[in-house]
């Protein structure tokens, strides 16, 4: 059985998510031993989205249903360009006995946030799955869901109305909660990545230390300056200050 993982990298005005998926072929490589194929050039699906670092960008995100169709491979780990693969974690994810597997829940590595916002959606609160990090391998499973997720995308006013979803914005991580819920008969339970989704969002400052070695500098709920180290994968949602990483990588 074929093994890879897939990136999906289209730059906007203010973001080189072409150099982060290089960077993270480069550690996916010597961590799990596995090809990357980068997505660069897909339909143009175009939303705008504010970051806080970066304010309002042209965001091209629309594109992670094509992932089945254009996989080379008969297991597939997609990632987004800016998670950091620092660890053979995933490795466990990939050997998996399952047909699809995603992060049901994340976190803030800094305790600062409860991602109480993040993890559910729409007014209902449905559980939201992340489209971060996904594991699929070829079967007609595994096709119902992207078929489900490509059917909501064509349909996202529908669908964003039926969830009583406030958010008008398409998200890749909606669509997939309700693919999942559709095809797994909306029982709201689904096989998941075991261990919740490490996150660091932009308010924080991020610095890398050497190779696999990150510090976190960041201030607490108590106003109290404070730092962390990590020493495994993280999604980081501070596109400049990976951008910066990667550049001093180049």
């Amino acid at each position: 059985m074929t093994t890879g993982a897939v990136i999906f990298a289209r730059n906007n005005e203010q973001i080189d998510y072409e150099a982060m998926a290089r960077w993270s072929a480069k550690n996916i490589e010597r961590h799990l031993g596995i090809p990357t194929h980068i997505v660069t050039d897909t339909a143009p699906n175009e939303n705008t989205r504010y970051f806080t670092d970066v304010g309002n960008v042209t965001w091209h995100n629309h594109n992670r249903v094509d992932a089945y169709r254009l996989s080379p491979w008969d297991r597939t780990l997609v990632l987004d360009a800016d998670y950091v693969v620092a660890s053979d974690q995933l490795q466990s994810v990939l050997e998996a006995d399952q047909d699809f597997l995603a992060h049901r829940w994340a976190y803030d590595v800094t305790g600062c946030n409860t991602f109480e916002g993040l993890n559910w959606f729409g007014n209902n609160r449905m559980p939201m799955w992340w489209a971060t990090v996904m594991m699929f391998r070829r079967s007609r499973h595994t096709e119902l869901i992207f078929n489900a997720m490509q059917m909501i995308k064509d349909n996202w006013a529908h669908y964003r109305n039926l969830y009583k979803n406030t958010n008008a914005t398409y998200r890749n991580d909606h669509a997939l909660s309700i693919a999942l819920g559709i095809v797994n008969g909306h029982t709201l339970t689904y096989p998941e990545i075991p261990w919740a989704l490490a996150s660091l969002t932009p308010e924080h400052k991020l610095t890398q230390l050497d190779q696999d070695r990150y510090r976190v500098d960041f201030v607490n709920t108590e106003n109290q300056t404070r730092w962390t180290e990590l020493r495994q994968d993280f999604h980081a949602m501070g596109k400049q200050q990976l951008g910066a990483i990667v550049a001093n990588n180049s």
